[in-house]
């Protein structure tokens, strides 16, 4: 069993709600996580703010896609160790967001929404790979985030190469035009 954190645009690419993504890197969200569900484990953090984010964008129900299925699996497992590993991560009142986000420059500029992420990967005593698919502001930070013991799996590659090189001080435009269209998608 392999332990990873998953960026909230890998569940939604697995549901088809981002136009944005090529169906070839749908599926490998699909399939990853799928594999997740059968065998793996999640790391969150144990304040909710990575399953609020995902209710944002997800059904409980668990229901019509493989994404808000994933919610679901995360909701019935997340007292279950042996399948949700819940840590803790520290708020802290400053740009940082948290604690054990690295005081770094070269990542001053890293989406605030994503810093919990990378809090639980690095407060995690096994440090866990984190999933993404597309979201090109984890490609342009990537170096830094390596430097600081934090490794990212990047599941569209390809795309998020293109996206990066095409627009590369571009943030989560997409993500939020996702949001302001899915008021209502959280249950």
């Amino acid at each position: 069993m392999s332990i990873f954190v998953v960026d909230t645009n890998v569940p939604i690419i697995a549901n088809g709600s981002e136009p944005h993504a090529s169906l070839q890197c749908r599926l490998h969200c699909v399939e990853r996580i799928s594999r997740l569900i059968k065998s793996d484990i999640i790391a969150i953090d144990d304040g909710y703010a990575i399953i609020l984010e995902y209710r944002t964008y997800l059904k409980s129900t668990g229901q019509p896609g493989v994404g808000d299925a994933f919610l679901r699996w995360i909701l019935t497992n997340y007292a279950n160790p042996r399948r949700c590993h819940r840590v803790k991560i520290t708020p802290v009142r400053s740009a940082r967001l948290y604690k054990e986000f690295p005081l770094d420059a070269g990542l001053k500029a890293f989406d605030p929404s994503d810093r919990k992420f990378v809090a639980v990967s690095i407060a995690h005593k096994k440090h866990p790979i984190i999933l993404e698919a597309i979201d090109r502001g984890w490609w342009i930070h990537r170096t830094a985030l390596g430097a600081h013991s934090v490794e990212v799996c990047f599941l569209c590659e390809r795309e998020i190469r293109s996206a990066a090189a095409l627009h590369p001080r571009r943030g989560k435009k997409r993500l939020t035009t996702l949001r302001r269209g899915r008021k209502s998608r959280a249950s």
